[in-house]
């Protein structure tokens, strides 16, 4: 579901091709390694990538950072949030200026932080962290499990979403323009890089 900033849905998108519904969106957070979580201190914004996993059972994405900090502050006095992550493919050249544009795709999702206090979902969570970056390596016996005094130090949260959005630009090329006045492109803007 799209937002705005009054918290009601969006109907029309800008560009509604683009837009990718929630099954699309639970796959690509369970891909993606990195997001950025944008909290504030006021009206002083804050914004930090973060490893994160994501339940679809709960609709929920959780992360960790130090017991104290600013992450820990924003998230106890305004936690309000918004989370995006994304991945990026070539460039795409045009020979219209308002056309030029890169391959990406992304979820933005808005929502509540709440910070996880019961030590047992705290290590639940932890070790779902784990066995997404390192699903192949096993508690006790690739690494020693999470001990008790490992989880006083560490801040675990939750973003509950209430809305998110996903969107995958992944053409090919870009449009370019068909009258005779532009000439076509060098063919070496096409390469991946």
């Amino acid at each position: 579901m799209n937002y705005n900033p009054n918290n009601r849905p969006i109907n029309q998108s800008r560009r509604p091709k683009l837009d990718m519904d929630d099954e699309w969106n639970a796959k690509f957070l369970n891909k993606i390694k990195v997001g950025h979580i944008s909290t504030r201190d006021g009206n002083q914004p804050f914004i930090n990538p973060t490893s994160f996993w994501y339940s679809k059972e709960d609709h929920e994405i959780y992360f960790h950072s130090n017991a104290v900090g600013r992450m820990r502050f924003n998230a106890e006095n305004n936690p309000e949030t918004c989370f995006e992550c994304y991945r990026s493919g070539r460039l795409l050249p045009s020979n219209l200026a308002l056309e030029v544009s890169f391959q990406y795709e992304c979820v933005i999702a808005f929502g509540r932080i709440r910070v996880i206090e019961d030590i047992d979902e705290k290590r639940g969570v932890l070790n779902e962290l784990l066995q997404k970056y390192f699903g192949e390596m096993r508690s006790g016996e690739d690494y020693r499990p999470i001990t008790n005094n490992e989880l006083k130090r560490t801040s675990v949260y939750g973003i509950k979403i209430e809305s998110w959005s996903g969107i995958r630009n992944w053409e090919e090329r870009a449009d370019q323009a068909e009258d005779n006045e532009w000439p076509d492109l060098d063919p070496k803007w096409f390469e991946f890089y």
